[in-house]
């Protein structure tokens, strides 16, 4: 099947060298590798069949449903609304940060640079996005994405209330603003395949996940759910890997860019398949370090407990969606309290953190900064709670 992927992918010369230098190869290279191993197999089906059917088919439902009925975030003006009231504006940027997804952070730190909107709303947009962590936590447990979101507007909101207090709008704004060249995507031979196998499968695998979830007696057919999962998963890691560079820390943690000509089903299935890897990883993580190592991650995070929000909150400092996607798998795992999923989410600044660097570094910084005082607060005081 990979060998066939690659076949899929773009075949000039130059893409074939680039390849070599991908990095995003290494996870699929890394599971076929286990499964030449008879003792490492049936631990490496399991966790990709569990990833595809317990995650993924719901992740790209959620997306789908998400995707077709908000057809696009209105880009508000947000220089009009701080005229109004910085409280408006504070307000309005941490309901766009809250959004699942990185495009109402990204809009905000935009603005920011283009002197539309205060460092206030930088922060507060900052410190209430999830990013793409969100659409996981809401495919498993929708209450719990629910309260986390609406955790996020409410420290969003304070958070930018507490700067703005302390410092002017115009804080940290780039003097000169350079122009940032957003990566388009033109859709590889691969993605092309992706779409038709997506459109064919997702139907019959949200049945069997909806199956899985109620708990229906599937045992006759458990081998071969068990395989279809596993395939159907890794080729989705597959195409996620050759439809990047896969060069850069950005290239791997990042969402894909803007697909030409513009396709919902292809925003859906850039975020699946980003969403999928990393969940992938993160079930490897724990199967395989608990089966060859001895190491029971949920043992040591209740063992150490107290630097639980910490170990979250420093991964959330950590741009891009990938990482956060790392804690929030954890906690539905039942690994990490709900402690520091609230610590990661109040200090992860998703993919907008990205552009704030190249257009704003000095404000991406302190705005960093100022989004890891409330996670500390906020996980930490959750922690304590839970001791009562």
């Amino acid at each position: 099947m990979f060998s066939s992927l690659l076949r899929y992918s773009q075949p000039t010369h130059g893409a074939k060298v680039s390849l070599l230098f991908n990095k995003r190869l290494i996870l699929p290279f890394f599971i076929i590798a286990l499964l030449a191993f008879d003792t490492a197999r049936p631990i490496v089906v399991a966790a990709l069949s569990d990833a595809f059917f317990q995650v993924s088919v719901f992740v790209a439902a959620t997306l789908l449903v998400y995707y077709f009925l908000v057809d696009r975030i209105p880009q508000l003006n947000l220089s009009y609304l701080s005229t109004k009231s910085p409280i408006l504006e504070i307000g309005m940027a941490s309901i766009l940060g809250a959004l699942p997804g990185c495009g109402g952070a990204i809009i905000v730190v935009t603005q920011f640079t283009k002197k539309q909107a205060s460092f206030a709303s930088v922060v507060a947009v900052l410190t209430a996005t999830m990013g793409d962590a969100a659409f996981l936590l809401l495919a498993k447990e929708p209450l719990t994405g629910l309260t986390i979101i609406a955790m996020g507007v409410g420290v969003g909101i304070v958070s930018g209330l507490c700067v703005h207090l302390i410092h002017q709008p115009d804080f940290c704004v780039p003097q000169t603003v350079n122009e940032v060249e957003e990566e388009t995507l033109h859709a590889s031979r691969a993605f092309s395949l992706s779409r038709k196998v997506w459109k064919l499968c997702l139907l019959p695998s949200l049945v069997i996940s909806f199956a899985i979830a109620f708990n229906f007696d599937l045992a006759p057919f458990d081998t071969q759910v068990a395989w279809l999962g596993a395939i159907l998963c890794l080729f989705a890691v597959c195409v996620w890997a050759l439809n990047s560079k896969g060069v850069s820390y950005k290239d791997i943690t990042c969402e894909e860019g803007e697909c030409d000509p513009p396709s919902k089903l292809t925003r859906v299935l850039q975020d699946t398949h980003f969403v999928t890897a990393w969940v992938v990883a993160s079930f490897l993580l724990y199967e395989l370090s608990t089966a060859y190592l001895g190491l029971d991650l949920a043992l040591w995070f209740k063992d150490y407990a107290i630097y639980a929000p910490l170990v979250a909150i420093l991964v959330g400092l950590l741009p891009g969606c990938g990482p956060q996607i790392v804690v929030t798998t954890l906690y539905l795992q039942g690994v990490v309290p709900f402690s520091a999923l609230a610590a990661n989410a109040v200090a992860n600044d998703g993919d907008a953190l990205f552009p704030a660097i190249a257009l704003a570094p000095r404000a991406a910084l302190f705005a960093t900064i100022y989004s890891a005082v409330p996670a500390f607060i906020v996980g930490y005081g959750l922690y304590y709670i839970n001791l009562a």
